[in-house]
């Protein structure tokens, strides 16, 4: 009996390979092409398929509606499976590997600009301040987790992967290496230093004991010494959730409270655009239906005629 994924794993590996070494995309990007590709191939292995060269645009298309249908994903997710297919299906076509490009004629679906959920600073304080000594002996470097996560803006990824060197104590700041490995400076507040530097004082070099380089000089540790990877930040903000009584809590809600809490106080959306490290200012706009009464008091504060 033939195994039908050996028609699909050599391309998929081979593709991977490319994006790393020729492409030399960032890790995230590839783990999303990787996880998005193992989803697609295994709805095509259900449909008969035993290899790219027979699939057409209706099964990719019918994938599509798959995501959105069965799974729910959100159409900006759906619009990342696409991607990830006409990347994936050029380069299997640009390496004759297939006759055409059956993701070429997709259409790109709609993106709906979602309203982001936004805490109450009153219950972003109850989730900062939720770890305590009774929740074990990594609280502490739970709490400057989550100071740092709402103080900087940061997603799940970023705050994973910040460095030693990239927390700058005398600057009061730290370094975010975000998106297309695109780095932008965030000063933080009193709050994340203090419990970055207890951290670092009191919790990291029982973390760091061991001497064979796996902490990767990460500033945020696991139990075992090794960096935190994203699916552990979730699972921590997911905990303190639900400790401090809060529903429907995940990390990028912490991004979305910064930068909503920012144009609230009287930020300027170009600023907070600087800081959350988006490229469009279209995409910081969703942030901007928070608080009508606040752009009603600008136009009352600075229109010549209020």
């Amino acid at each position: 009996m033939t195994d039908n994924r050996s028609g699909f794993d050599r391309p998929v590996r081979d593709f991977l390979t490319w994006t790393r070494i020729e492409a030399g995309l960032a890790p995230a990007t590839r783990e999303a092409y990787a996880r998005d590709l193992q989803e697609l191939t295994a709805f095509l292995r259900r449909r008969g398929f035993d290899d790219p060269a027979g699939v057409g645009p209706n099964d990719l298309a019918e994938h599509l509606q798959h995501l959105g249908r069965e799974r729910g994903l959100q159409p900006s997710s759906i619009t990342r499976h696409l991607a990830t297919m006409r990347v994936f299906f050029r380069w299997l076509s640009a390496n004759g590997r297939i006759e055409s490009d059956p993701a070429r004629i997709l259409e790109r679906p709609t993106r709906w600009r979602r309203v982001p959920g936004v805490m109450s600073p009153r219950e972003m304080r109850r989730l900062v301040e939720a770890p305590s000594p009774e929740h074990g002996r990594l609280w502490v470097r739970d709490r400057c987790m989550l100071e740092l996560m709402y103080a900087a803006g940061l997603r799940a990824s970023e705050v994973g992967a910040m460095r030693l060197n990239e927390f700058h104590e005398t600057l009061a700041s730290v370094t975010v290496t975000g998106k297309g490995s695109k780095q932008r400076i965030v000063p933080v507040g009193d709050p994340a230093m203090t419990w970055t530097t207890r951290y670092l004082q009191e919790i990291r070099p029982t973390l760091a004991r061991f001497q064979d380089g796996r902490d990767q000089h990460r500033l945020l540790l696991s139990f075992t010494g090794r960096p935190l990877e994203r699916v552990a930040v979730w699972q921590i903000v997911r905990k303190f959730a639900a400790i401090a009584g809060l529903k429907d809590i995940h990390p990028h809600k912490l991004r979305h409270s910064f930068a909503t809490h920012l144009l609230v106080g009287g930020a300027d959306l170009r600023v907070v655009q600087e800081l959350l490290g988006h490229s469009d200012i279209g995409t910081t706009q969703v942030y901007t239906h928070v608080d009508r009464s606040h752009l009603r008091e600008v136009v009352h504060s600075h229109h010549p005629r209020p």
